[in-house]
């Protein structure tokens, strides 16, 4: 019964070393030419507690069909990370009383200084529409905005 034993695991032993010897021999894949530089690791930056600093060019709208979409370009001039920047619209209509708003805009990541993003606003149209309003908030406290930003 050893002696069985023994003529299997030699048996095995030969049939891994013929197998290793053709794979050695085997051609290798053509490495890439030039292999891309891994991207530089994101930075970590510490989210701004209270009030946060913006920046942001005039509104754009425009009808579309029964929405009025606006389209704002928002600049973080803070000096540190927004974290779950929060944008409403308000729509009045002549006496001042609330007519109707957009869905509420979030950007899911942190707003990191000195990025510029674009904020997108739908409103179904009202024939009460006058004017409206913007309201700017974020996870950690309030939003002032500092003047508009210089044309991009």
């Amino acid at each position: 019964m050893q002696g069985r034993t023994r003529s299997i695991v030699a048996l095995a032993g030969a049939t891994l070393f013929v197998a290793a010897m053709a794979f050695a021999q085997a051609p290798k894949p053509a490495a890439p030419a030039a292999a891309a530089a891994p991207a530089a690791p994101a930075k970590l930056v510490a989210p701004v507690r209270g009030e946060a600093e913006i920046q942001y060019l005039l509104p754009v709208t425009k009808r579309e069909g029964k929405m009025i979409v606006t389209t704002i370009k928002i600049k973080n001039v803070a000096s540190g990370a927004i974290a779950g920047l929060k944008v409403d619209e308000f729509w009045y209509d002549k006496a001042g009383e609330p007519v109707t708003g957009a869905q509420p805009f979030r950007y899911r990541k942190a707003l990191m200084p000195g990025e510029v993003i674009d904020v997108v606003l739908r409103v179904p149209t009202n024939p009460k529409m006058d004017r409206n309003s913007y309201k700017f908030e974020h996870a950690n406290g309030t939003i002032k905005t500092k003047g508009p930003l210089p044309k991009l």
